[in-house]
């Protein structure tokens, strides 16, 4: 599997989408799994948002699915993913100040709009999965423009296919 992660804002849906579709693989967006199974635990009032049930939506939803090799799962976390599910993990990051407009057009505010952008500057994410997988399969991209985004698509692209052939 591959696991694109960032900020909520970055790009990672659309970089997840577009790969599935060039390198033909099963695209999960965990947020789009949870809200359709309705694998919550809660709601966060602070956050105004669902609280993700980590266990159900890995245990339940996601452990057949990752025994294929050809899928992207996407979402804004890791570490409730077990390391076996991935051969490569890309981090995309952006300038803070971008990533706070694209929060804000989306309707981020107060302290759920301010933890963000804390994460983005202190690379909360990166740290998170350096911890959660090994070094040599996790990638950091940059994801700011859409020049970021089309040579980011050509490098993954490039890995995964240089990986099938390796391993086929």
């Amino acid at each position: 599997g591959v696991l694109p992660l960032d900020t909520p804002g970055v790009g990672k849906t659309t970089l997840g989408k577009e790969i599935s579709s060039i390198a033909r693989m099963t695209y999960i967006n965990v947020g789009d799994m949870a809200k359709e199974g309705e694998l919550y635990e809660g709601f966060d009032e602070e956050y105004d948002c669902p609280i993700l049930d980590e266990n159900r939506a890995s245990n339940d939803e996601l452990e057949d699915k990752m025994s294929d090799i050809g899928v992207i799962v996407y979402y804004h976390g890791c570490d409730y993913f077990p390391e076996r599910w991935f051969r490569i993990v890309f981090i995309l990051c952006t300038g803070n100040s971008l990533l706070y407009d694209i929060l804000e057009s989306r309707g981020y505010k107060g302290k759920k709009l301010q933890d963000n952008i804390q994460c983005e500057i202190f690379q909360t994410i990166s740290e998170e999965a350096m911890w959660s997988y090994r070094e040599e399969i996790v990638h950091q991209l940059l994801s700011s423009t859409p020049e970021h985004l089309g040579r980011n698509l050509a490098q993954i692209t490039q890995w995964i296919e240089q990986w099938m052939k390796d391993n086929s």
